[in-house]
């Protein structure tokens, strides 16, 4: 099995979230390009939801407050997807309504 060995950590700068992607936008120049369907937090979520993000920890994750969503800029990368299970899921759902 290969390890991924990061020469640099990767930091953003700025994140796009449409209907169908998740971009974040990187420190040195690269884009990052997700289906949006790997966060089903932000699949349901408002325009205004998505657009309200932090980055944290000096662009080395981004945090949807509004959502309780957060997520680690090297794991999208890596190419990681939501690991929230079903259940949670629904419960968080659920009281959306």
């Amino acid at each position: 099995m290969t390890t991924l060995v990061l020469e640099r950590e990767p930091i953003a700068v700025a994140v796009e979230v449409t209907d169908e992607q998740l971009r974040i936008h990187l420190a040195d120049g690269r884009a990052i390009t997700v289906p949006l369907e790997w966060y089903p937090r932000l699949v349901y979520a408002t325009p205004s939801e998505r657009d309200h993000y932090e980055l944290l920890g000096h662009g080395s994750a981004i945090g949807w407050p509004d959502l309780d969503e957060h997520l680690s800029v090297e794991n999208i990368l890596a190419g990681r997807q939501s690991g929230e299970s079903q259940k949670s899921f629904q419960r968080w759902l659920a009281s959306r309504a």
